[in-house]
């Protein structure tokens, strides 16, 4: 059964635009309270990142909550992993983040995670939405929930990301570039290196409500590259609005997604017995990550795009390791989901056990040339079923044959249609990409 208001991250949208309104988050705070709390322990954490919706987003959760009965902890600014640990620590029914990720900011979005810190299964968030189409019933004044702000929740969870990293290594001698996206993690990943030894230049960290996102952080590393050189730095970090993703550019300004981060994991960890399981990608996961990692001698599996999805597959087969080229990694010995600092310190980590610079490990992948398309589209269309584009893919899968391969899906927050081509020739697989998208155009 489809869902009619959660895409693959929660529910995100516009500002002011049907459902990222006042009134509909306010009933989706009251839903969600009747769903989620039904354990007995009426306790939900909300966090959110600095983007200047969430203030008038988080008023309106808070009221939703209350009138269900559910207490509630405001942890302010906080990371989207940083959210999930503390739910945890917490023991709280459950949390809340109030964050569009990587979208700008007049766009935002609201994402729950359960007791253990992972996100929602379908099946609970298709429980919220059917309480949505019933009347918002408040609970009788005694029974209404209160709420307290965290003051200390930034520092809580930079001795956790700390932990990452063994009590007996130093990152002193490092000189590390850490963009935050002037997003969720500006005032807590500069700590986290500078706590740990690091001679740290942070860039992006430095709010305002509507910057977040822009021509900085995980979705545009170019500010990041220069910073790189001018400070003559050994890595760059680049963290989204949210904090849950990692791009990095190593030494020679070169740009590392997340899955050759994801090898680089795999490779320094090959030999744990806790890493022999397998490693999980998805089905956009470049063909040069499978291949590394089945060059390791582990398992490798692709899940449905999406972090939860890389997780329920990581759960299913027992692995620890898993993530996303866009950045999204998940080091599930550590904590349950995507997290950018964590990964990064799995990074540094490889870095200085191997005495190797980022350039020289990330070689133990070679990468696809791979084209991106977004096709953006004004109503659904379902692919299956459009002839002419199923007839540019054959055509497209028959040149290429087992030098490549495509990938056409529906984007979960945006109105766009993504054509993916993988191949061993740029040229080539830009060319092929065009013509299907070219044909999306077309039936849309």
């Amino acid at each position: 059964m489809s869902k009619k208001y959660f895409g693959t991250d929660g529910i995100r949208g516009k500002i002011g635009e049907y459902p990222m309104t006042p009134d509909f988050v306010l009933k989706l705070g009251w839903a969600a309270g009747k769903v989620l709390t039904t354990n007995g322990h009426p306790l939900v954490l909300i966090g959110k990142d600095p983007r200047i919706s969430g203030y008038m987003l988080e008023s309106a959760l808070q009221a939703g909550l209350a009138a269900a009965g559910v207490n509630v902890r405001l942890l302010g600014p906080m990371p989207t992993p940083g959210v999930a640990y503390l739910t945890r620590a917490f023991r709280a029914s459950a949390s809340i983040v109030i964050s569009a990720s990587h979208n700008p900011y007049h766009d935002n979005g609201v994402k729950f995670f359960a007791a253990n810190g992972m996100k929602l299964p379908d099946s609970t968030e298709h429980k919220i939405e059917a309480y949505l189409d019933h009347d918002l019933v408040t609970v009788p004044s005694e029974d209404l929930g209160k709420s307290v702000r965290i003051k200390d929740a930034a520092g809580r969870y930079i001795e956790f990301c700390k932990r990452a990293l063994p009590s007996s290594m130093s990152l002193k001698g490092l000189r590390i570039v850490v963009d935050c996206a002037n997003g969720a993690t500006y005032h807590i990943a500069p700590d986290v290196l500078m706590e740990l030894g690091a001679e740290v230049f942070a860039i992006g960290n430095a709010p305002n409500g509507f910057n977040i996102n822009e021509k900085c952080g995980a979705t545009d590393v170019n500010l990041l590259r220069e910073k790189v050189f001018q400070y003559r730095a050994d890595i760059g970090l680049a963290l989204d609005g949210d904090g849950d993703r990692l791009i990095m550019i190593d030494d020679k300004g070169e740009k590392v997604d997340g899955d050759e981060a994801l090898a680089i994991i795999a490779a320094f960890r090959r030999n744990e017995t806790a890493v022999k399981t397998g490693v999980v990608g998805t089905l956009m996961s470049n063909l040069g990550l499978e291949q590394a990692i089945k060059g390791f001698d582990l398992p490798f599996y692709r899940a449905k795009v999406g972090d939860r999805y890389v997780v329920s597959q990581m759960m299913k087969h027992n692995c620890v390791l898993g993530g996303e080229g866009s950045g999204h990694l998940i080091v599930r010995d550590h904590t349950p989901t995507g997290d950018g600092i964590v990964a990064a310190l799995q990074i540094l980590r490889a870095m200085i056990s191997t005495g190797k610079s980022l350039h020289d490990i990330k070689q133990v992948m070679r990468k696809y040339p791979q084209t991106l398309i977004n096709v953006p589209i004004k109503k659904s269309i379902n692919l299956d079923k459009a002839a002419s584009v199923q007839a540019a893919v054959k055509q497209v899968e028959s040149q290429l044959g087992e030098r490549g391969r495509v990938l056409l899906r529906a984007s979960g927050t945006e109105p766009l249609i993504r054509v993916m081509v993988e191949g061993d020739d740029v040229s080539e697989t830009t060319l092929l990409a065009n013509e299907i998208a070219g044909a999306v155009r077309e039936a849309a």
